[in-house]
C-alpha cells in the first residue's frame, strides 16, 4: 500500500499575455492518491489507485490539467509470460499510465495536477541491455467531477518503443508512435488527423560528460490533406561529480516544425502528442510546436538534499505562417499575419528540498518577457510572471 498527498501554491500575473484580461491569478492545487499493489505468487500482479485532483481560487475556473475530483487512476493486470535471471515478458491489461524517453511525446505529465492516463494493453520485454514495448490504447476523456470521466470507443494511441543500453557510451532508444484524433486544431484548421511518429533517441545522464539527442519524423493524413512534420533536439553538458556543489551545465536547443503554406490542406505542424508538462518550465506559456528555441541551463547540489536550478529560455516561431500553441499542444494564438519571430524570453529559478523520503518542497519563480511577435498580435501586452511552491507527502 502506499499514497501521495500534494499541495501547490500558484500565483500568476498575467497567464495570458494580457489577451483576456485575467491580470492577477492566486489559486490552489491538491492531489491526493492511494494504491494498493498486490502479488499473487511470481506471475501475477494487480495495481489499483484511486486519485483526486483539486483546484480551488482561480479565475475563470479550473483547467483541464488542474482538476479531476475523483477518478480510478490505475486498475491493470500483470502476467508474466516469462521470466528467468536474464529476461523477462510481461503482459499489461487495464487501465494504466504511459512514459517514455524523455517525455517528450508520451508523458504521464507529473508536472500538471493532473496525470494522463490510458486504458489498453501493453507486453514489455526487458533484459539487462535491451528493452521493447509494444502497446494499444484508448484515452479517456477527463472531466471535473467525481468518477465521470468518459471512456474512448475507439483505439487511438498504439506504437512501439525499444531502449538500447551501452556500458559506457550511453542509450540509444527507437520508436515508433501512431494516433487517432477525430477533430485536431491547428492554425491550417479543424480536420479529423491520423498520425504517425517514427524517432530515435540518444543519450547519456550519469555523471561526466553529458548529452540527449532526439530527432523524430511525422507524417500522416489532416482531413483530405497530407502530415509531414519533423523535430530534433539536443540537449548537451557537463557534470562535475567530483567538485564542491555538484555542479552541472547544459545547452539544449529545440527545432520544431510549423506549417508552411496556409490554406492549402496539408500540414507540417508537429504534434507533441503527450508531452510532459514542464517540459520548458515548471509553468512554460509556450508549447513545444512550430518553435526554435536556445535554453541554457545550470544545476548545483548546495546540501544533499537541497538542489538549485536555474535557466533562460529564447523562444522564437520556426514558421512565419504558422501561430504559438500551449504546452499541450494546443492552438493558442495566430500567426499568419504577423512577420515577426520572436516569442519571447523565459527566466527560471527553481529549488528543491528533500526533508526525508517521505517529505520534498519544490519553489519556483518564472519570469516571461514578451517579444516582437506577442507585442505584434496582442495589444497592450503584458510580461508574465509565475510564482510556485509545492509541498508533497508520500508513503
Amino acid at each position: 500500500f502506499g499514497g501521495e498527498a500534494r499541495y501547490e501554491f500558484m500565483d500568476f500575473n498575467n497567464e495570458d499575455w494580457g489577451r483576456q484580461n485575467i491580470g492577477h491569478n492566486t489559486f490552489l492545487l491538491q492531489r491526493y492518491d492511494f494504491h494498493a499493489d498486490v502479488h499473487f505468487g511470481k506471475n501475477f500482479r494487480v495495481f489499483a489507485q484511486i486519485r483526486s485532483a483539486l483546484e480551488d481560487g482561480r479565475k475563470n475556473g479550473p483547467r483541464s490539467i488542474d482538476e479531476d475530483q475523483l477518478n480510478i487512476q490505475n486498475l491493470f493486470l500483470d502476467v508474466n509470460l516469462w521470466k528467468n535471471v536474464e529476461n523477462q515478458l510481461v503482459l499489461r491489461v487495464g487501465r494504466q499510465e504511459l512514459d517514455y524517453g524523455s517525455g517528450r511525446l508520451i508523458s504521464v505529465q507529473e508536472i500538471p495536477n493532473v496525470r494522463i492516463y490510458f486504458n489498453g494493453g501493453k507486453i514489455m520485454y526487458a533484459s539487462s541491455k535491451f528493452s521493447i514495448d509494444g502497446f494499444a490504447m484508448s484515452e479517456d476523456e477527463v472531466e471535473n467531477g467525481i468518477f465521470d470521466n468518459k471512456m474512448s470507443k475507439q483505439l487511438n494511441l498504439w506504437g512501439i518503443y525499444s531502449k538500447t543500453k551501452f556500458s559506457k557510451t550511453g542509450n540509444i532508444d527507437l520508436y515508433y508512435l501512431g494516433i487517432r484524433r477525430d477533430e485536431s486544431r491547428f492554425e491550417e484548421g479543424i480536420e479529423a488527423e491520423k498520425r504517425h511518429t517514427i524517432g530515435t533517441r540518444i543519450w547519456k545522464n550519469n555523471g561526466g560528460f553529458l548529452y540527449d539527442l532526439e530527432l523524430a519524423y511525422q507524417f500522416g493524413s489532416f482531413g483530405n490533406g497530407t502530415i509531414s512534420a519533423w523535430t530534433g533536439s539536443i540537449d548537451m553538458g557537463y557534470s562535475f561529480k567530483n567538485v564542491k556543489f555538484k555542479p552541472s551545465i547544459n545547452l539544449k536547443s529545440d527545432y520544431i516544425s510549423g506549417d508552411k503554406n496556409p490554406g492549402d490542406g496539408n500540414l507540417q505542424t508537429f504534434n507533441p502528442l503527450f508531452p510532459r508538462g514542464g517540459y520548458f518550465g515548471s509553468n512554460p506559456q509556450v508549447g513545444p510546436v512550430n518553435l526554435i528555441d536556445l535554453h541554457p541551463y545550470a544545476t548545483m547540489e548546495i546540501l544533499s538534499n537541497l538542489t538549485f536550478q536555474t535557466d533562460a529560455i529564447f523562444n522564437w516561431r520556426y514558421s512565419l505562417n504558422d501561430g504559438v500553441y500551449r504546452p499541450s499542444g494546443q492552438f493558442l494564438i495566430a500567426g499568419n499575419n504577423s512577420e515577426k519571430r520572436y516569442i519571447g524570453t523565459s527566466f527560471l529559478a527553481n529549488l528543491t528540498y528533500n526533508f526525508n523520503k517521505h517529505f520534498a518542497f519544490t519553489g519556483g519563480i518564472h519570469y516571461f518577457k514578451t517579444g516582437e511577435f506577442l507585442n505584434e498580435v496582442i495589444p497592450n501586452s503584458k510580461d508574465g510572471m509565475f510564482v510556485n511552491s509545492r509541498l508533497t507527502f508520500k508513503f
